[in-house]
């Protein structure tokens, strides 16, 4: 039987398979830029790339469906995430394409001019915006003698250099090896003998095989660690539950750490001019002029074309979007495509479930439009919108007010006659509730109380008797 008693450590019936595990290694090294941090890496902390490769872009438009215009566009993100990753970029490319080719996704003249490209450019690796098919991507590094890696990759790869918790780690390494395991036939035909031996299913079990069945028994572990992970952070946090949660939702970089910042100052969270600074859920408490307390929550960044293997691997850590009262979603005003990133978050909502009424939508990085004509008209397109610049704090007040808004209105005033010897009643609702007023009565107590929607049904079962 195998199990991996450790972060890369594979043993057989409680003996050490030191072979399989540098055989494994070995594997991941071969993967794309994007794919070969094996889970021992992965585990700790990764350092930034220091040695910077030379990047080349390429992206295939799909017109009228995908102009041209709009490839260019993604292109300039997919530099950002470049940057990000450790790789300066030189020159892109794009082709005009009906469909993708099944051998290479351009065509066989764009390969030839790529190859030159690389070539004149002493390129080490080129980057897709479009998924690889595992055949696509080994013809490429064939025609090409550099590395070559897609979108999904390159992203892959950023949330293994963010990830600094023991959660977020396993939860990349999961989606890096669910995105793994279909590609190692295409990586490791070489493997294809035939094998048996100790920890193989017999005789007849190929190489191939056995690596399959190794990653899969690592995936397994890994989603099930982080569901006791997820069922002990509910623990932890059902005792919050009539405290009001908001959770920050938004496109990566759109300033949700830079807000969270501004409003909860007592406790940072981290900030930066990068894409996916924040892969784990960050929870602050905010004190609201209403006398109320609110749980505020940070959560990942959103991207176009998001790996699915990601959004599921994530899932539990989006716990905190699903959970929420309502949110708040970022939007970067500054970013030209910020209309499009906006369906993008909603689009990803809906993927993991969320379909949320209350929706406070907050247009952040004002101070960056030149002309004041652009945000009245945004104003008037938005009219139910906030417009704030949380790195210069302006428009924060009315930020405020408006969650104050929100969170006042799922408050419901009660009113109580209770003994004045039942502590534990009394007790409970001082902790459970927000008590405005008390009055003693001969041997009785007058108490006028709020109370959260969350704990509402409870404290109604309660005390609904001594209403008054």
């Amino acid at each position: 039987m195998c199990n991996f008693s450790g972060p890369g450590l594979v043993t057989f019936n409680g003996k050490s398979g030191q072979d399989i595990t540098n055989r494994l290694k070995s594997q991941y090294a071969r993967l794309p830029v994007g794919l070969n941090t094996y889970p021992e890496k992965l585990l700790n902390t990764v350092d930034v790339i220091d040695a910077r490769e030379k990047a080349i872009l390429v992206g295939i438009a799909y017109p009228p469906e995908v102009s041209r215009v709009q490839v260019e566009e993604y292109l300039e993100e997919l530099a950002f995430l470049a940057d990000t990753a450790g790789a300066d970029v030189g020159k892109s490319m794009i082709q005009e394409r009906r469909a993708a080719d099944p051998g290479f996704a351009i065509g066989s003249g764009k390969v030839d001019e790529l190859r030159s490209m690389v070539k004149a450019s002493e390129a080490d690796i080129v980057i897709f915006d479009d998924d690889l098919t595992p055949l696509q991507a080994r013809n490429l590094e064939r025609e090409l003698a550099c590395k070559v890696i897609d979108r999904t990759g390159l992203i892959l790869q950023i949330f293994a250099l963010r990830a600094k918790s023991f959660r977020a780690k396993m939860q990349v390494e999961l989606a890096q090896l669910e995105y793994m395991l279909p590609r190692l036939t295409g990586q490791w035909t070489h493997l294809s003998k035939q094998k048996g031996g100790i920890g193989t299913k017999g005789p007849g079990e190929t190489q191939i095989e056995t690596d399959r069945r190794l990653v899969r028994s690592r995936i397994a572990l890994l989603k099930k660690k982080l569901r006791d992970v997820s069922l002990q952070h509910d623990t932890q946090t059902r005792g919050r539950v009539s405290v009001p949660r908001v959770a920050l939702v938004g496109y990566t970089n759109a300033g949700k750490s830079t807000l969270m910042n501004m409003l909860c100052p007592q406790a940072e969270a981290f900030a930066e001019n990068r894409l996916f600074a924040t892969l784990d859920t960050k929870t602050r408490r905010l004190e609201l002029k209403i006398n109320k307390l609110v749980l505020l929550s940070d959560t990942v960044g959103f991207i176009r074309k998001l790996p699915h293997t990601l959004v599921e691997s994530f899932r539990s850590t989006l716990d905190e979007v699903l959970q929420a009262d309502f949110l708040l979603h970022v939007i970067d005003l500054s970013h030209p495509g910020f209309e499009e990133q906006m369906k993008v978050v909603g689009d990803t909502l809906r993927e993991i479930g969320v379909r949320h009424p209350n929706t406070i939508e907050v247009f952040n990085k004002i101070d960056a439009l030149e002309d004041p004509a652009t945000l009245l008209d945004l104003r008037a397109r938005y009219p139910d919108a906030v417009f704030i610049s949380a790195a210069r704090g302006i428009n924060l007040s009315e930020l405020r007010l408006r969650i104050a808004a929100h969170v006042a209105r799922d408050y419901t005033e009660r009113k109580i006659r209770v003994h004045v010897a039942d502590y534990k009643l009394i007790g409970y609702l001082y902790e459970h509730a927000e008590v405005t007023d008390r009055q003693c009565i001969d041997e009785d107590i007058e108490l006028t109380f709020q109370v959260h929607k969350n704990n509402l049904k409870h404290i109604d079962a309660l005390t609904g008797h001594l209403a008054i």
